[in-house]
């Protein structure tokens, strides 16, 4: 469903993202994790067509983001980790806007846009301007937009920002059933409790370099971690990565 092929991305001296190829199937949820600078965030903005790779191939439900990306694009829905939006236009009226954006029949338009407003208990705010929204109701507002048109492909960044604990148990309960539904999940997260608990699979990039890729035993055994918490192996298998780097410097 999503395929990687040597992407790389270079921003003036700096590799961001260094010759990384990946496969994830059709009903993955995929976790893709790494410290700050890892290149997590420009890897997730090449997949949502914000940003051109500088070398390499990656394709979305078989469409090349770069060739096609509006026919990827028709098929993914993107969550980003701080909600841009039209904030002088009601929540309906911002539905509206993304359900014509994908040209969504409107009869069918109309009631899955009161279906997530519901959902995310939006409703009674659906008729106020989105700048006296808070930003968990932001949060939850965007992903109503990037479920609005049933997207084959989500990409996630940070989806648990700002959201409360019930919001935050909601959108874990509504991710799941997507996945079981074949719903292809691309989430990047900080919060590894999280990622332990929703992840099918999981990569660890650090520098631009995938470290790892797995399932929890599989990490496990790859960080030598008598440990069963996602955050201990991570904190271990960065820590190895960087002691080798800086060792090879010297």
């Amino acid at each position: 469903m999503i395929e990687l092929d040597g992407l790389s991305k270079t921003f003036g001296r700096v590799k961001a993202v260094n010759n990384i190829s990946l496969t994830i199937p059709q009903g993955q949820f995929f976790g893709f994790l790494g410290p700050n600078g890892a290149g997590k965030t420009t890897t997730i903005k090449i997949l949502a067509g914000l940003l051109k790779p500088t070398s390499g191939r990656v394709t979305m439900g078989g469409f090349d983001i770069t060739t096609d990306g509006m026919k990827a694009k028709k098929i993914t829905g993107y969550i980003p980790d701080k909600p841009f939006l039209y904030e002088k236009l009601t929540a309906h009226e911002f539905l509206e806007f993304i359900a014509r954006i994908y040209e969504l029949e409107w009869r069918e338009a109309q009631q899955r846009m009161k279906e997530y407003l519901d959902i995310f208990r939006l409703s009674e705010w659906k008729n106020e301007l989105i700048e006296s929204f808070s930003h968990g109701m932001k949060q939850k507002l965007v992903m109503s937009a990037a479920l609005l048109h049933n997207p084959q492909i989500i990409i996630v960044d940070e989806p648990m920002v700002g959201l409360d604990p019930e919001g935050a148990l909601l959108v874990r309960k509504i991710f799941k059933n997507l996945v079981e539904q074949g719903v292809t999940i691309f989430m990047s997260t900080h919060t590894l409790p999280i990622a332990q608990q929703l992840c099918d699979r999981i990569v660890i990039i650090q520098r631009g370099i995938i470290v790892a890729d797995g399932d929890i035993d599989t990490l496990k055994q790859k960080a030598h971690s008598g440990s069963n918490e996602l955050e201990d192996i991570f904190l271990q298998l960065t820590r190895d990565t960087e002691e080798m780097r800086l060792a090879q410097l010297l």
